[in-house]
């Protein structure tokens, strides 16, 4: 809990309103979360009821302490909220031009009050996946708050900062997530998610929501088409978005017709199963050019950034086109819970995709960059991509910067049956965060790969802790015989580790890719 002083308030008055509307406010939110999920059971997120006997109530007892750290959470996580939405009301009176990054949290926190508040008011409707997921991506929101707040922001200048707050709520996520890892069961064959139907799809997927990107335009019913001829229902992209209704539940599907469109999109966590399908890569393009240098945050920066679950994009071409010079330029940001990307390209410099949180699956997509260009804390699996190393401003690229900061988190990247090519000497990663986690498996490395394959990202840091392993590579760059030695790379994984990184074993893809359409392997080739 940050405390306030006078000497971070000028005004006396202004603090007593604050002070009031942060108690009134978390008072209301947290009656209104407790109500709901008073008369919940709870029984290890099972999907089955308990049975009264003597070893459930005391997993029962068990797990209302879980469920009430995550209360703990979701009250910190509403104080954050309240404090940040009054911070930028105060600040829009100024001559602030650029956005905050102060915006950022309050982005990433409303995204982090939808995964608790599932949580504590419907405990037993959500798999233990689905439960560790967003846990660990409510811990990555706080990071990536924190994140956004050290690049740049006005109020570290007026000497007032929302970072104990942050710090706070880091502290007791973390406490939430180790509780739930230490009582959490072995995962089940099936990945422990809900029971497929008799059709074999899951039982939470609607008939109208199947075979989606195999779909022609047409089958697929468009709501709204965007072509900047005039010739469809919107212009621009923005304006289609905008036309959906929040919260339909739905699958809203846009189609983007062949064309170069300006702009920068923001789906947020309220707009779920947007689906942005275009003409192919290279026909339809989505550009923009925000970057670290002309004033945004790495966060603000994506071109295209998506945090509602469910997107999907298709035969869409994203670009940064700030250039190589320009610092942090993300072309698409990917913070949405079961996400799609198909037949695409992502095309920028340093930092061209972020995949930043929650399960994410990319197949037959082109992904371009200098600069850790692939990074990030999602659990995210990229299949049959073309990755390509361009160069830039520097001799060394680095493909992977994954960004787990916690043990517990169920997060990484797995690469599979990928080409990883470069124009420059390339290096497969480096550990942005402590525990950064990456596998390179049974995919092509060209010879631009170094012999070293992996980078340390300052001096000794993370080299014990992180866990970087290869499998079944092919290719000039593939011979691990020149690896590093660090104590946390693993040079030959065995059948059954790689096995742990597949679309089933890690992203839980049997359950959930099936009725996008996607074409996707389970397992190994």
């Amino acid at each position: 809990m940050a405390s306030f002083t006078s000497s971070l308030l000028p005004n006396h008055k202004f603090r007593i309103k604050l002070l009031f509307f942060l108690i009134l406010n978390l008072f209301h939110l947290h009656t209104l979360v407790f109500a709901n999920s008073s008369n919940s059971k709870f029984s290890k997120f099972s999907r089955h009821p308990n049975s009264e006997s003597s070893s459930s109530r005391r997993t029962k007892h068990s797990n209302d302490g879980f469920l009430n750290s995550v209360q703990s959470s979701l009250d910190q996580a509403l104080l954050a909220r309240s404090l940040a939405f009054r911070l930028t009301l105060s600040q829009r009176t100024s001559q602030t031009l650029m956005l905050d990054p102060v915006d950022d949290c309050l982005e990433l926190l409303d995204d982090t009050l939808d995964m608790l508040s599932r949580i504590v008011v419907n405990p037993k409707d959500h798999a233990n996946d689905d439960v560790h997921t967003w846990l660990s991506a409510a811990l990555t929101n706080q990071e990536t708050c924190k994140q956004s707040l050290s690049e740049k922001t006005s109020f570290h200048k007026e000497g007032f900062t929302i970072d104990p707050v942050v710090s706070n709520l880091t502290s007791l996520l973390t406490d939430s997530l180790d509780m739930f890892v230490s009582s959490k069961p072995k995962r089940r064959e099936n990945g422990g998610r809900k029971l497929l139907s008799g059709q074999d799809y899951p039982t939470w997927v609607s008939l109208s929501d199947r075979r989606l990107l195999e779909a022609s335009v047409e089958e697929l019913r468009p709501h709204a088409v965007v072509a900047a001829d005039g010739s469809g229902t919107h212009v621009s992209v923005g304006e289609a978005l905008a036309s959906l209704e929040k919260g339909s539940g739905g699958r809203s599907v846009i189609h983007l017709t062949a064309g170069t469109y300006k702009e920068n999109l923001n789906i947020p966590t309220k707009q779920k199963n947007v689906m942005l399908v275009g003409d192919g890569k290279g026909k339809t393009v989505i550009v923009g050019s925000r970057s670290n240098k002309g004033g945004y945050d790495t966060y603000q920066s994506a071109t295209v950034a998506a945090m509602g679950d469910g997107f999907i994009a298709r035969d869409i071409t994203f670009v940064n086109s700030a250039g190589p010079n320009a610092e942090q330029a993300v072309a698409l940001r990917v913070g949405s819970d079961r996400s799609v990307v198909y037949r695409c390209s992502i095309d920028a410099y340093q930092d061209t995709l972020y995949t930043l949180s929650k399960r994410q699956f990319y197949r037959e997509t082109d992904i371009t960059g200098t600069v850790d260009f692939i990074f990030g804390n999602s659990a995210v699996v990229f299949q049959s991509c073309n990755i390509a190393s361009r160069k830039g401003s520097s001799d060394q690229n680095y493909v992977t910067a994954q960004g787990r900061s916690d043990p517990n988190q169920n997060t990484g990247i797995a690469i599979h049956n990928c080409r990883i090519t470069g124009s420059t000497g390339t290096y497969l990663g480096r550990p942005w965060k402590e525990y950064s986690r990456t596998v390179v498996m049974q995919s092509f490395l060209d010879g631009s790969i170094h012999p070293s394959g992996w980078s340390p990202w300052s001096g000794s840091f993370a080299l014990k802790s992180l866990y970087y392993g290869e499998f079944g590579n092919s290719g000039p760059g593939s011979s691990v015989s020149g690896r590093v030695s660090w104590p946390g790379y693993h040079s030959a994984l065995t059948l059954t580790e790689a096995q742990g990184f597949t679309v089933s074993g890690f992203i839980g893809g049997n359950s959930w890719l099936p009725p996008t359409g996607v074409v996707f392997d389970s397992g190994l080739l």
